[in-house]
């Protein structure tokens, strides 16, 4: 009897540690270096937009936060859709992580890539935003337009919206990029 007891507890034991590798292959990011890189990618976008698009600055100080979205990747041939991560900024601190994903149908063929910031102008605004678990961007954003010398077409209609967008650096074959029906989600990188 007791050698039995003893051969279950060594194969728990081994069933336990092959399910203890198992998870820790899952590989969720706890732990690893998905957080530096993100932070990285969104220390470059802010960069750019400062030294790009000067009227940035100006708009990041009036924001209580700013959501960071260095790169969105569209494809779509009838059914389309658009994927990208970055970071939420209080007080340029990256307070949570977001993933952004979009879908379409339509008359549409192509790829494109492309950037965004989500500026929240107010406090409610902000909130309404981290506490939903998947907050769709409405046609209430506000878009502020850069022209080529690139300062930001941010009138008085758009300085008063909760939420302004700003989206630049399109390269690909779709014309036109939006953050209308964007769904972001929080996760952790």
């Amino acid at each position: 009897m007791n050698r039995v007891s003893g051969s279950l507890s060594r194969r728990g034991f081994v069933v336990t540690g092959a399910a203890g590798l198992a998870l820790a292959a899952c590989g969720n990011g706890i732990g690893g270096n998905g957080a530096q890189q993100l932070d990285a990618r969104v220390d470059a976008t802010r960069d750019y937009l400062r030294s790009r698009y000067p009227g940035t600055v100006e708009l990041t100080q009036k924001s209580v936060g700013v959501l960071y979205m260095p790169l969105m990747t569209e494809a779509g041939l009838g059914f389309g859709g658009a994927y990208g991560r970055g970071a939420l900024r209080i007080n340029d601190v990256t307070v949570d992580y977001y993933s952004a994903t979009q879908a379409s149908f339509g008359l549409q063929i192509g790829a494109q890539q492309y950037a965004h910031a989500l500026f929240f102008m107010t406090p409610d605004a902000l909130a309404q935003f981290r506490a939903s678990p998947g907050w769709v961007a409405g046609a209430d954003a506000k878009y502020a337009v850069a022209d080529n010398a690139g300062s930001l077409g941010v009138d008085t209609t758009t300085s008063l919206a909760p939420v302004i967008a700003l989206i630049f650096g399109q390269a690909g074959l779709i014309a036109g990029a939006t953050v209308e029906g964007t769904k972001y989600t929080r996760i952790i990188p």
